[in-house]
């Protein structure tokens, strides 16, 4: 079963308890001849996902519309006729898939530390959000009347949020930034998206909140909460397309591309970045395509297509060329000097080529960077230096990675040492093995 997230972010919209539900259901089904005898037990299990017997559905919905005065539906408190790909927000109005969004954030912000990490969908559920921003309808109006008036100051402050958690999250790493972004999302974005707006304003408002969501995809990644990643990412390329931005669109599945290299899900991961080259087309800016060659490129060398790998590189370095500072939007700063230069000696190493990808990798760790992307720079040059059997600059390399990452809380920065302590831990060489106990050292330390 899963949690019924609507019921519970109605159920604290009505200021509602558990013990007080129960009995106004109670009294609703007297009204109705119905002897009920719940209590809060009841509807607790009703919020961990079982579905009410009989007519409770439909008075638990008389119950809120009362208390909330507006009509409220079944699907509303989530226990409508389940469909297929329930998981996925795509498949409803506008409308619905932001009351869905907003109460997954409100449960996020208050359970995230005692929820189960779910997993990421696969197959159909995966793909169709994709598929869903690259094809028809699209959205002709994403006004909205409601309680609070949004104006231009309040798209700002969201614009300001992203920057404001993007460097959060470089800084101090997904974990530490999760839960804070969460509660940003709960308290101040879905008022907004609930709020009063027009077409016009609608559109930047879907689009500074779909920049959000997307870092909290990201952190929720670096967290390995890899279901909630993924559905902050398909909630992002929802958002992207109410704004009409297709650009943005095609960031968010740079994201998805990303993780679907992470879950070993190549050839999704080449589909991916078709569906953004063919959909955003001229919208997609030279860092971006830059970056999703690269990341192709990767995916064709683990399918041992080296022709296929070959030809993204030589597309990524060509875009890289292209790249002019301050003609980039805030999404895609995260492709600065390097960057492209390590994604490649990924892509040349799963070739086999390990010189071309030691010359890219030396080359990406010479390039500016902040400190993640250096760790992960310097992973990869360690790496390439341990295979070429240069165990002691390996390990002066690895050093200086553990440094860079001091301070940092995040799985996957925990994942790229963990690799390279193994790796020079079974090097043979006295310093090597000095430097992966450092690495152990750290490791103790939980998250």
């Amino acid at each position: 079963m899963q949690p019924n997230t609507l019921l519970d972010a109605l159920l604290e919209e009505a200021g509602f308890s558990n013990a007080g539900l129960a009995a106004r259901v109670n009294q609703a089904g007297s009204a109705r001849g119905l002897a009920l005898r719940y209590e809060h037990t009841a509807v607790g299990r009703w919020l961990k996902g079982q579905r009410p017997r009989g007519q409770v559905p439909d008075l638990i919905c008389e119950v809120l519309a009362g208390r909330l005065r507006r009509v409220i539906t079944l699907d509303d408190i989530g226990l409508g006729v389940p469909q297929p790909d329930r998981a996925v927000p795509h498949s409803s109005p506008l409308t619905g898939f932001v009351e869905r969004a907003t109460a997954q954030w409100r449960y996020e912000a208050r359970q995230h530390r005692r929820s189960p990490a779910a997993p990421a969908v696969s197959g159909t559920p995966a793909v169709m959000p994709v598929w869903e921003w690259e094809n028809p309808p699209e959205d002709a109006d994403v006004s909205r009347d409601g309680r609070t008036r949004v104006g231009t100051g309040d798209i700002e402050m969201l614009r300001a949020a992203r920057a404001h958690y993007e460097l959060m999250y470089r800084r101090t790493g997904g974990v530490a930034t999760r839960s804070r972004i969460a509660g940003f999302l709960d308290a101040e974005t879905a008022p907004l998206l609930r709020g009063s707006y027009s077409d016009a304003l609608g559109r930047q408002l879907h689009r500074a909140a779909g920049g959000l969501v997307a870092v909290a995809g990201i952190c929720a990644y670096d967290s390995d909460a890899h279901g909630l990643a993924q559905r902050y990412f398909h909630q992002a390329l929802r958002l992207a397309k109410a704004s009409g931005d297709r650009g943005l669109g095609a960031y968010v599945i740079a994201l998805l591309v990303n993780q679907s290299l992470f879950m070993s899900e190549h050839r999704q991961a080449v589909a991916f970045v078709e569906a953004a080259l063919r959909a955003a087309r001229r919208e997609i800016t030279p860092a971006l395509a830059a970056d999703l060659y690269a990341m192709q490129a990767k995916a064709y060398a683990h399918l041992g297509d080296s022709s296929g790998a070959l030809t993204c590189i030589r597309r990524a370095e060509s875009e890289a060329e292209r790249i002019r500072p301050g003609q980039e939007p805030d999404e895609t700063g995260y492709v600065q000097p390097g960057l492209v230069n390590v994604q490649v000696a990924e892509a040349l190493l799963g070739l086999g080529d390990l010189a071309a990808a030691r010359a890219h990798a030396a080359a990406a760790v010479g390039a500016p960077a902040h400190d993640r992307g250096r760790v992960h720079r310097l992973a990869m040059l360690s790496e390439i230096e341990l295979l070429q059997g240069e165990a002691d600059r390996a390990a002066r390399t690895a050093a200086e990675m553990l440094e860079r990452a001091r301070g940092m809380e995040s799985q996957r920065l925990r994942d790229r040492l963990r690799a390279v302590r193994e790796h020079l831990a079974a090097s043979g060489c006295s310093g090597a093995k000095e430097t992966a106990g450092l690495i152990e050292g750290a490791l103790r330390v939980p998250l």
